[in-house]
């Protein structure tokens, strides 16, 4: 399941990689070891090596120790990831193994992975 704030034809350059410079902030919301969130949080990170490699930031946050960030971001499910920035913020439920959603979702191409 996908969501995002801001419709995608406000922000068309994103896809045409305006922010390719820019260190992408994403938060992830887990719920303790559970194997689904640990594959969530592999499946991103190599999506992050290979797409945005070092300039990337993921912060892991798990609902059984923070839960009240979950409510900052209106989390319902787990995992969840957060585009935090660039803008506009997007969201991604479930393990993240199916990479070309989990590209589309985040507005990543591998334009997006250029350097400027």
């Amino acid at each position: 399941m996908v969501t995002d704030s801001v419709p995608e034809q406000v922000f068309p350059y994103l896809v045409a990689g305006r922010h390719a410079g820019e260190t992408w902030q994403l938060r992830l919301y887990v719920s303790g070891r559970a194997q689904h969130c640990q594959r969530a949080l592999e499946n991103l990170q190599l999506v992050c090596d290979k797409y945005l490699p070092g300039r990337y930031h993921i912060e892991v946050v798990d609902l059984l120790e923070d839960p009240c960030l979950a409510a900052y971001d209106q989390i319902l499910a787990v995992p969840t990831l957060v585009r935090r920035l660039p803008l506009p913020t997007r969201k991604v439920v479930g393990d993240l193994s199916e990479t070309s959603l989990l590209l589309a979702a985040l507005q990543l191409s591998p334009r997006n992975s250029d350097p400027p």
